[in-house]
């Protein structure tokens, strides 16, 4: 409680920040308008009726709940504007003064909200006036006259709400002061009805004084009215939030989110600052205790309610207040006072005439509005209905469950998994091994999308099944994440736990029926051993799940764990700030191979590809740096940087007189960007270079899965008229059926088959293959990786239009090609230009 005391005399020094300089500018004007009119108080019946005008302004207010505070909006803008009409500025000032504090005294506030209330009222009024100062003088109660009051009452608004956000920004967080400043813009709204309120009567008044007669009755009418409406409003709001709340309860009380549901809305609904639930030991049940904070994140496992307070209420099976309207209980005010707590509701849960517990609440918000006997009724009526759900015995058991268990497959969780890998890790046998194996399964995401998150739920629960029947009775069977599950069990030796994982692979792999369709489905299997990879649950389950990321290339599906593959993620994660600094400093190399026409040799263009040589690692794998980009975000930047700078050598080529078109690869998530073509156009344009000088590759494998969502992109950068282009084509799960649907103008064989084609018959067949119907969908052939006479040969008894591999150049910076085309090519005039053709091939 030292601590409390402490943080809040600290907050009240920085109050002070605010107050002092308001107090000071309210003092120089009230001593500069008495100064300047000393006979003020001739006018003191006036200053009366203003006074009890501005008392009655004071008790009417609006409250709006900013975080852990409550904005008084005070709605004294009409009596302000006839003050200043009808009395002298020192009569105006004091009435509002003397107003304010008046109220802040009835209150009860503490010393430094009274001196700021009232520092603020003076302050802001005395802005009014000074604005009515620095304006022609009033005549009359015609329009100048209302532009000046409304313009002096707006600034009165302004200084208030300004004011009040500088205080909260001071004593708690500049995020508390934001959130007060847009709670506080509604108080710009009322300040403006009422000041066409106070217009009218200032009209009326001026008129004839017996016009206050209907003005005051008008206005009585109005309060009632007003207030009435208000409390109906809150009625229905308070019905309309129990309601949704005992939805809530039933709706989602039953998956163990019970407390989650109760405590966070009933907070929110009695507008408190904590929430409470207890629930005794009971058996083998322990006791409960959480509670919910107005600005924390999740529940805490302790509460600020006086124990007193709570077995008052559970001892008596009735309701207990505790608070400044509630006299009955007096008594225990001391223990709220040692507790820091201004006021609170215990209400006992009941089940028939056994007590299952106690909802709480605990200090309403605002240190002027408490708990009120209303809001006693409305956690009665709540507490009966969590004491429905809370008293089930077998819904604190699913609580308890539900922690330790995934709810689709009742497999244990991570947390579960950790806890009992950390038990196993602590026995040690001689000659065994802890064994950790996790299986990915593949091609769950291709199940939820073409047959919806149902089938795929169907399917997670089938390999769950099947896991746990072939682990064997002395395993341990969990599921850590969407498509991973995790066995663990004790094994003589690293190969005895390798070939137990590829036999629960293989006995995985077998048909699957979900709904109407028989699956296979394929899992990569990833192992890590106890103590040879580690002593930590943690690392070992991170280190079997980089060993299946792994198995995912593999033909056989298994890997187990090694150093280097940790090594490899965590240079990766290194790697992602300073490819960052990279593109920031242009630290990033473009190098461009050459494309060259098989049939007569030319040099027709280059693929822009990145390179990175880091400072420290040296240079640094293509495969790496795109990975990093991808999972950090930086993907679309490192596009950007290759684009801009293929763009700008094809833009000197051109001037040069060695026009080359330039090919750019492109990720599958840099299609699934709408504002990618947008960005294209505009370099385009920038650099001045034809759109048709452009080719995009797009890998064919990570297209898969993902053709719908691109095909809008695709046909945009169609229609700017760049080409397209189908990069590794024949390495995918796919059909060359797609390039039907593609709007892709290039085929692009893999460089895998193109090296084998000269000495592997299948390798042939499937490059004649893709040549042959390519070529029936009129598509322009790549082939890559052409690295001898033979295969270029063959290629063009084929048919293969274009090559590109090291048997004409290796991918070059800009400089080195310049000079390689130099000497390796020559001009030769074509009909439709000059070209550069090879000099060392053919």
């Amino acid at each position: 409680m030292a601590g409390r005391s402490s943080s809040r005399r600290r907050s009240s020094q920085y109050a002070w920040l605010v107050t002092s300089p308001l107090a000071v500018f309210a003092i120089a004007c009230l001593t500069y308008y008495w100064l300047r009119e000393p006979t003020w108080w001739h006018e003191w019946p006036g200053t009366v009726l203003v006074l009890g005008a501005f008392i009655v302004a004071h008790v009417s207010v609006l409250s709006v709940v900013v975080r852990r505070q409550v904005l008084l909006v005070v709605l004294n803008e009409i009596p302000l504007i006839l003050a200043i009409y009808f009395l002298p500025p020192v009569a105006v000032i004091l009435a509002q003064t003397v107003a304010s504090l008046a109220t802040q005294l009835w209150s009860r506030m503490d010393t430094t909200k009274t001196a700021y209330n009232v520092t603020k009222s003076a302050a802001r009024t005395a802005a009014a006036l000074v604005v009515v100062s620095s304006l022609p003088k009033i005549h009359g109660a015609g329009p100048g006259t209302w532009g000046i009051l409304a313009a002096a009452v707006a600034t009165a608004t302004v200084v208030s709400w300004l004011s009040y956000a500088g205080v909260i920004t001071a004593v708690q967080d500049r995020r508390a002061g934001q959130d007060a400043l847009r709670a506080g813009s509604q108080t710009l709204v009322t300040a403006a009805i009422n000041i066409v309120i106070g217009l009218v009567f200032l009209v009326a008044l001026d008129a004839t004084w017996w016009a206050a007669i209907p003005l005051g009755l008008l206005l009585l009418a109005m309060a009632f009215v007003l207030r009435s409406f208000s409390e109906f409003f809150r009625q229905h709001r308070t019905l309309t939030e129990v309601y949704e709340l005992t939805q809530a309860m039933r709706e989602e009380g039953n998956d163990g989110s019970l407390p989650d549901v109760l405590l966070s809305r009933v907070r929110t609904l009695m507008r408190a600052e904590y929430a409470t639930l207890w629930l005794p030991a009971q058996g083998r049940h322990p006791e409960v205790l959480l509670t919910a904070r107005v600005d924390g994140k999740g529940l805490l496992d302790i509460s600020p309610t006086p124990g007193p307070v709570r077995e008052r209420a559970i001892s008596g099976g009735r309701t207990v207040p505790v608070g400044g309207r509630f006299g009955e209980t007096a008594e225990l005010r001391p223990y709220l006072r040692d507790g820091g707590v201004k006021d609170v509701i215990a209400v006992p849960l009941r089940s028939g005439q056994t007590t299952v517990g106690s909802l709480e609440v605990i200090n309403r918000l605002g240190d002027a509005i408490t708990f009120r006997d209303a809001d006693v009724q409305v956690l009665e009526t709540i507490a009966a209905h969590a004491a429905v759900a809370v008293e089930n015995s077998r819904l604190v058991e699913r609580l308890r469950y539900d922690a330790y268990h995934d709810r689709l497959t009742s497999l244990p969780n991570r947390r579960r998994m950790i806890d009992a890998l950390g038990e196993s890790v602590k026995v040690r046998a001689p000659g065994e091994v802890v064994a950790v194996m996790l299986f990915d399964v593949d091609g769950l995401r291709d199940v939820n999308e073409s047959m919806g998150h149902t089938a795929g739920d169907k399917l997670l629960a089938e390999v769950a099944g099947r896991l746990r029947g072939i682990a064997g009775p002395g395993a341990l069977v969990g599921r850590i994440g969407g498509d991973e599950f995790v066995v663990t069990l004790r094994a003589e030796s690293a190969e005895e736990t390798v070939r137990l994982a590829t036999e629960m692979r293989e006995q995985l792999r077998g048909p699957m029926v979900v709904g109407s369709l028989t699956l296979d489905v394929d899992t990569a299997a990833g192992v890590a051993l106890h103590p040879e990879h580690g002593d930590d649950p943690d690392a070992l389950l991170r280190r079997a799940e980089l060993a299946a990321n792994a198995a995912k290339a593999l033909p056989y599906g298994v890997q187990l764990f090694h150093p280097a593959l940790e090594s490899r993620a965590v240079r990766r994660l290194g790697l992602a700030a300073d490819l960052r600094r990279a593109l920031d400093e242009g630290a990033l190399e473009v190098h461009y191979q050459p494309k060259v026409s098989i049939k007569d040799r030319h040099l027709i263009g280059v693929e822009c590809l990145a390179r990175w040589q880091h400072p420290a690692h040296g240079e640094v794998s293509p495969e790496d740096f795109v990975a990093v980009a991808e999972h950090t975000g930086q993907l679309h930047r490192l596009t950007e940087v290759v684009l801009t700078a293929g763009l700008r050598h094809c833009r000197e080529w051109a001037e040069a007189g060695r026009p080359l078109s330039i090919a750019v690869n492109l990720s599958t998530r840099t299609l699934l960007d709408p504002r990618f073509p947008d960005q294209v156009h505009e370099l385009l344009k920038k650099h001045a270079v034809p759109a048709g000088q452009v080719t995009f590759e797009i890998s064919e494998p990570g297209m898969l899965g993902e053709i719908e969502r691109a095909l809008p992109t695709l046909y945009r950068l169609r229609d700017l008229g760049v080409r397209l282009s189908v990069d590794d084509f024949g390495t995918g799960a796919s059909s060359l059926s797609y390039l039907r649907q593609l709007p892709v103008h290039e085929v692009k064989i893999d460089d895998s088959f193109v090296q084998g084609m000269a000495t592997d018959s299948g390798d042939l067949a499937i490059v004649r293959a893709v040549i042959g119907l390519s070529r029936e969908f009129g598509l322009t052939v790549v082939a890559e990786g052409v690295e001898s006479e033979l295969t270029l040969d063959l290629l063009a008894e084929l048919g293969c239009e274009i090559g590109q591999g090291y048997f004409f150049s290796r991918p070059l910076p800009v400089e080195r090609l310049n000079t390689w085309m130099s000497a390796q090519t020559e001009p030769e005039e074509t009909p439709t230009g000059e070209v550069r053709r090879l000099r060392a091939v053919g």
